[in-house]
C-alpha cells in the first residue's frame, strides 16, 4: 500500500525495519536510512536472512534539510518514520514540510545543547502541516506512545473522568554488563538526570531527580522492583488533552548498582551537556561516555528477563470510584529470537511500526500535529495485541505506591 523511508540504524530502527517487512501487504517498499551507511545495511543483511526480502539502503545527513528534501523527492516515500535522535526531529519535520510527505517519531524534540523535553517545538507545527494537508504523528514509541493509547483506552471504555494516572515502566531484565544503557546513552542519561516534574492540582510540580522512591511488585510474577519518580515527555500532552487529570506521575526501575555508576559519573562531569577542551579539541563529556558504553543494539544476545510497562488510572465511573491498570510484558529473549533484538527497542520499535500503519490504512490520517491520545486507541490496541506487544486490563481493588 505504500513506501516509507526510516531515519535511523540503531536498535530501535533495526525492529521497526523487521516489524515493517513483516507487514508487507501494508509496507510496500522500505528505504532504510542514516549517517552510518554500514549499519543500514547490516540490517539490511539481517532481514534478507530471516525474510529473503531485499530493504533499501542510503546514507543521509538527518542535520542537513537540503539533503533530507533531495533525498525525500527523489524516494518519493508516503511518509518518514524517525527514529534518529530526538536533536533531528525539526530539521527531518522541515523536510518533510517541503517535500510533501507525512511524518512520525518515537521521541519530542530536545534541543542538543540543553537537558529540555518540552512539546512547544513541535506544537509550533500544527498550522503549517495542516496547510500542507501533512500529518505529523508524535510519540509513537512505548513511553510516550504505547502508555497514551493504554490511558486513552481506559478513559474511553472504563470512565466517565480520569483524575489520577500512574505511569509504570520496570525492565526486569540482566544484561551482565557493569553498566549500561537500554538506549542511546546521550538520551537515557539526559533523561534520568534531568529534574523530575509531575502534574498536579493544574500545575507541574519541580522535584529533584530521583527524590521520589517506591516498591511496584509487577503482575505475573515478573517480580518486585525500586521505581523512581521522573520526568517523561508525555505527562504534557496527557495533563493537557485530559483536563480532569488531578495528578499525573511517571515512575522506572532502576538498580542500586545502575545508580550508584550515574551517580559517580555524575559527580565526576561525565554526564555534562557543555563542550570540555581537551588537548585543543573540544569535546561534550556526555558524547564521549556514549563512545565508551555497549551500543544497546549490542545488548539483545545477553539480556535476560522482561519489562512490564503500563498505567494504572483512578476516576469516577457512574459516580463510583474505581482503578484500572493496563500493561504489557515482554520477554527479553522472544523478542531476540524474533527480531534480534532486546525488549526495549522492541518496546518502542512495534508501536513505531503500528503507528505508521494507521496512517497508511488512514484510520488516523488527518492534517496537523497529533499526540497519540487524540486518536482512536481501539484499531492501536488491536494491533498491539496482533503484532507482538499483547496487553491486559484488569480493575484493582487498591493502588498505593510505597
Amino acid at each position: 500500500m505504500a513506501k516509507v523511508v526510516i531515519i535511523g540504524a540503531g536498535g530501535v530502527g533495526a525492529v521497526v525495519v523487521h516489524k515493517c517487512v513483516q507487514v508487507a501487504d501494508v509496507f510496500t517498499d522500505i528505504v532504510l536510512a542514516s549517517r552510518t551507511l554500514s549499519k543500514c545495511d547490516a540490517i539490511a543483511a539481517q532481514v534478507k536472512e530471516k525474510t529473503g526480502r531485499t530493504i533499501k539502503t542510503a546514507k543521509i545527513d538527518a542535520d542537513n534539510v537540503a539533503e533530507l528534501v533531495t533525498f525525500f523527492k527523489a524516494e518519493k516515500p508516503f511518509m518518514v518514520i524517525n527514529v534518529a535522535l530526538p536533536y533531528q526531529d525539526l530539521s527531518i519535520m522541515d523536510a518533510c514540510l517541503e517535500a510533501g510527505i507525512h511524518y512520525l517519531d518515537t521521541a519530542n524534540y530536545e534541543p542538543l545543547d540543553e537537558a529540555k523535553f518540552e512539546y512547544k517545538w513541535q506544537w509550533a507545527y500544527q498550522e503549517k502541516f495542516k496547510k500542507a494537508g501533512l500529518m505529523a504523528l508524535l510519540g509513537s514509541g512505548f513511553d510516550p506512545g504505547a502508555t497514551n493509547m493504554f490511558t486513552a483506552h481506559i478513559a474511553k471504555h472504563h470512565f466517565d473522568e480520569i483524575h489520577e494516572l500512574d505511569i509504570i515502566d520496570v525492565n526486569g531484565g540482566d544484561h551482565g554488563y557493569p553498566f549500561a544503557t537500554n538506549f542511546n546513552p546521550e538520551i537515557n542519561i539526559r533523561e534520568v538526570t534531568a529534574e523530575c516534574r509531575h502534574w498536579e492540582n493544574g500545575e507541574f510540580v519541580t522535584t529533584p531527580a530521583m527524590s521520589m522512591k517506591a516498591s511496584f511488585t509487577c503482575p505475573d510474577d515478573v517480580g518486585t522492583y525500586n521505581i523512581y519518580r521522573m520526568y517523561h515527555e508525555e505527562l504534557e500532552s496527557l495533563s493537557k488533552h485530559f483536563s480532569s487529570l488531578k495528578r499525573a506521575q511517571f515512575w522506572m526501575s532502576f538498580s542500586d548498582n545502575y545508580l550508584k555508576h550515574l551517580e559517580v559519573l555524575d559527580n565526576v562531569g561525565m554526564t555534562g551537556i557543555e563542550p570540555v577542551n581537551f588537548n585543543g579539541t573540544d569535546v561534550v563529556p556526555i558524547q564521549f561516555l556514549r563512545a565508551l558504553l555497549p551500543d544497546p543494539a549490542s545488548l539483545g544476545p545477553r539480556t535476560k528477563g522482561k519489562t512490564c510497562i503500563g498505567s494504572v488510572v483512578k476516576g469516577v465511573k457512574n459516580g463510583e470510584e474505581k482503578i484500572v491498570y493496563t500493561y504489557n510484558i515482554c520477554d527479553h529473549e522472544a523478542c531476540y529470537a524474533e527480531v534480534n533484538s532486546q525488549a526495549i527497542s522492541y518496546t518502542t520499535g512495534v508501536p513505531a511500526m503500528i503507528g505508521a500503519k494507521m496512517m497508511i490504512e488512514e484510520k488516523w490520517l488527518q492534517p496537523g500535529v497529533w499526540n497519540m491520545e487524540q486518536l482512536d486507541p481501539d484499531p492501536f490496541m488491536e494491533d498491539m495485541n496482533q503484532y507482538g506487544l499483547p496487553w491486559k486490563t484488569v480493575e484493582l481493588d487498591d493502588f498505593k505506591l510505597t
